[in-house]
């Protein structure tokens, strides 16, 4: 069976930025872009007319911050997703879009692929979330964590672990531009370095996270942590 067309709005500022990430999205199937808004009052009327199951939302608007067009549209009833889409590298600004339940945050500038992957996998976890059928904790923690479908252990956080902790951490990676200490990590979360350690830990066991050493002038080299693609 056809995957149903996933319909998205692209706010930007800039006109050809906004060409530019339309043609990007319109070469991913399933997704087609229904319409464009240059600032955040046009996105909420846009949203309002077009009803886009996607957003992708730039931060830096001349009416406003995008994250604050968010509470608005969830204020008017639309539960639509919204990515992130900006130039913005402030720690402040991906901890208060994680707040926000984004689905993602890829900085500018960025080229087709980098889209592409983060498209498909968000397809990818909007079917499962679709078609979910949830019997047993097991299956929201597959749902939750964005786990392919099906029992597997890996799909089971250890002890004292919790799925949405694991989802700010996955997020802040994902997000990353280019690789993240505990620390870093601990910063962009709000959790203990000693966690964000312990989750960054975990991704790596189960494969979804990469661990490289950077190393100093003395002591110890630090484990730097990204997502694998």
């Amino acid at each position: 069976m056809q995957q149903q067309d996933i319909d998205v709005l692209v706010v930007d500022d800039d006109f050809m930025v906004a060409r530019v990430h339309r043609a990007y999205v319109e070469r991913v199937g399933p997704f087609r872009v229904v319409g464009s808004a240059g600032n955040g009052e046009e996105a909420v009327a846009a949203v309002d007319a077009l009803r886009p199951d996607l957003v992708l939302l730039d931060l830096y608007l001349p009416d406003g911050f995008g994250l604050d067009v968010i509470p608005r549209l969830r204020t008017a009833g639309h539960d639509c997703d919204v990515m992130v889409v900006s130039a913005a590298r402030e720690a402040e600004a991906v901890r208060g879009a994680v707040r926000h339940g984004v689905v993602d945050y890829l900085l500018k500038p960025f080229a087709f692929e980098d889209l592409r992957t983060r498209l498909e996998r968000y397809a990818a976890q909007r079917g499962r979330l679709l078609t979910a059928v949830v019997r047993s904790q097991a299956d929201v923690d597959r749902v939750l964590a964005g786990a392919p479908a099906g029992p597997g252990p890996a799909a089971v956080l250890p002890k004292g672990m919790s799925v949405e902790t694991a989802g700010l951490v996955e997020r802040a990676l994902r997000g990353a531009d280019g690789t993240l200490s505990a620390t870093e990590c601990a910063g962009l979360t709000g959790v203990s370095r000693v966690s964000a350690r312990r989750y960054l830990e975990y991704f790596h066991s189960t494969g979804s996270a990469e661990v490289s050493l950077r190393y100093g002038a003395a002591g110890r080299p630090e484990r730097r942590y990204s997502w694998r693609s």
